[in-house]
């Protein structure tokens, strides 16, 4: 099937200029590498029929003329208002961004724009009073913006010591390369005043998250959280786990037992130690900014929220998500 271009400005200007010498239409087809049809249809046109110029074709002209009846030509509109309503719900409720959506909606067949135009509709929504655009006035507010962190490097850790703490320095070089499914990340999300606390476990290869509520950062109440989780896996599936230097994983040691794992901390105040457990508590943030009072959150929410993460695309992933992801390795280490 063949594909009908556009004339160029130099192609336009070829044709002015071979039309002075008298050659044909299809001579000059051949010339600049069209269709003799093409040729006919441009002069025909683009050719003016009255004034100064009448009968003359012009390439600054034609180009013009061109140019104006493709801005004035009737376009599908593919950010339908069904469109608009589907990005809304997966940004307002699913906590996507505008590059997932896009990518997402086209890995599963669905229609969909680019992510460039998901923004620039967004904007516009944001600063237009028109009444097509009020139902979306405040969606930019779903968008993710994230600062600056801050280096707190070469600062001395007065916590004190966990005993039988090692060191990440001393953790196997095959967790870093993400190629197992087991190596287990560990942090705490605090809520408002820190009084509460969600406890966040997140898995390096797959990005498989799991989540649960806390009262306090007491140690015993961490570790029967991570117990009653991570006992109802397999005894293999648990290699390592990372932690921070924060007191409340001082049972490190006999979590380590129930799981048959090994237990490794960071470097103090070296958040980017655990960073993929962070990435995923920069994601729940969207659905429990700062100063939300966790106390108030039902566990069937967290656990809603935990399903959101764990099925949410992951750019590095191909935009697969994490339980898509666990599948697909779990089928190629079982073969």
């Amino acid at each position: 099937m063949k594909h009908y271009k556009q004339l160029t400005l130099l192609q336009r200007y070829q044709i002015s200029a071979l039309l002075e010498t008298g050659i044909s239409i299809t001579q000059i087809a051949k010339i600049i590498g069209v269709n003799k049809s093409t040729v006919s249809r441009e002069l025909k046109r683009n050719t003016p029929s009255r004034g100064r110029t009448a009968g003359i074709y012009i390439a600054e002209h034609a180009q013009h003329k061109a140019l104006n009846r493709h801005c004035l030509k009737p376009k599908s509109i593919i950010l339908t208002d069904g469109l608009k309503k589907r990005i809304a719900d997966l940004m307002e409720h699913e906590k996507w961004s505008p590059e997932l959506i896009a990518k997402r909606l086209v890995k599963e067949s669905e229609l969909c724009v680019s992510h460039e135009t998901i923004y620039k509709w967004i904007w516009t929504a944001k600063h237009s009073n028109h009444r097509n655009h009020n139902a979306y006035k405040k969606l930019y507010k779903h968008l993710r913006h994230t600062g600056r962190r801050q280096k707190r490097n070469n600062i001395k850790d007065k916590r004190g010591a966990i005993i039988g703490r090692i060191g990440i320095d001393k953790r196997p070089k095959v967790v870093e390369e993400r190629s197992r499914i087991g190596d287990i990340e560990v942090d705490l999300m605090m809520g408002s005043n820190h009084k509460s606390a969600l406890l966040v476990m997140t898995d390096r290869a797959t990005l498989v998250t799991m989540i649960e509520k806390l009262s306090s950062k007491n140690a015993d109440e961490v570790y029967q959280k991570m117990n009653q989780r991570l006992t109802n896996f397999d005894s293999s599936w648990v290699k390592t786990i990372t932690f921070d230097n924060g007191k409340e994983f001082a049972r490190h040691g006999e979590i380590a037992k129930d799981v048959n794992a090994k237990t490794y901390f960071t470097r103090p105040y070296t958040s980017q130690d655990k960073g993929t457990v962070e990435n995923r508590i920069g994601v729940i943030r969207r659905f429990f900014p700062k100063k939300t009072d966790l106390r108030k959150v039902s566990n069937k929410r967290i656990k809603e929220v935990e399903r959101l993460l764990n099925y949410r695309p992951i750019r590095k992933f191909n935009y697969n998500n994490p339980i898509e992801t666990l599948k697909s390795m779990s089928v190629a280490l079982m073969g």
